[in-house]
């Protein structure tokens, strides 16, 4: 498996490149800004981006959806309960991220579905309280939290759509149950460290403290 964590946008977002050596299959998480770049290492490495993956709809991590899309023809992928958020950032907020409008997602997840590349495949855990939508992806030994879990922090519960009754149940029901080696890959670099581990979380992070 080949995987790129790379910083993008003035939001500090996590993009993230994840491919099969084998068939050259690949997708991209949240590409919010700088797609030449993630197009350009993913041909760096041999890949050819198939999926384009929302952790949810927010316009910081969905930005670069349609640049993203017409460079690569790629599908874009969205838990259904933000599909409609995907297509409805308000103009005042793509004026302020300097963002085009995403086009519709292709494909609509929810908890238990499978994306696959390749031979690396994922399993959708869907994770509201950020957004309704908001979904982690795990497998490999990794999940890729979006913005329900950053490295000693969680994302905002104070947001329209937001709950944090159902992030804690997130957390809880779904994060902190996994295996405590399994690596966390955020959806900002707003840590202390770009990556962390599910164990040191529930050790360390106040809100995975069950």
């Amino acid at each position: 498996m080949i995987l790129k964590q790379m910083q993008v946008s003035q939001m500090a977002v996590f993009a993230y490149l994840v491919g099969d050596e084998e068939t050259g299959e690949a997708l991209v998480i949240d590409p919010a800004a700088d797609t030449a770049r993630i197009v350009s290492a993913a041909a760096d490495n041999g890949l050819t981006i198939k999926y384009i993956v929302n952790t949810h709809g927010h316009v910081d991590h969905i930005s670069g959806n349609r640049d993203m899309k017409e460079r690569t023809g790629a599908q874009i992928i969205v838990h259904e309960a933000d599909a409609d958020m995907l297509v409805s950032t308000p103009a005042l907020y793509l004026r302020m991220f300097g963002a085009k409008p995403s086009p519709p997602a292709d494909i609509l997840v929810r908890e238990g579905d499978a994306i696959a590349v390749g031979r690396v495949a994922f399993q959708v855990i869907a994770t509201p309280g950020h957004t309704p939508g908001s979904m982690c992806l795990y497998g490999e030994g990794l999940v890729f939290t979006g913005d329900t879990l950053f490295v000693g922090a969680i994302g905002r519960t104070d947001l329209p759509g937001s709950s944090w009754n159902a992030m804690a149940r997130s957390l809880k029901e779904k994060l902190a149950v996994l295996p405590d080696d399994t690596k966390v890959l955020p959806g900002h670099n707003y840590g202390s460290a770009p990556t962390s581990t599910i164990g040191y979380e529930k050790r360390h992070n106040p809100y995975l403290r069950f």
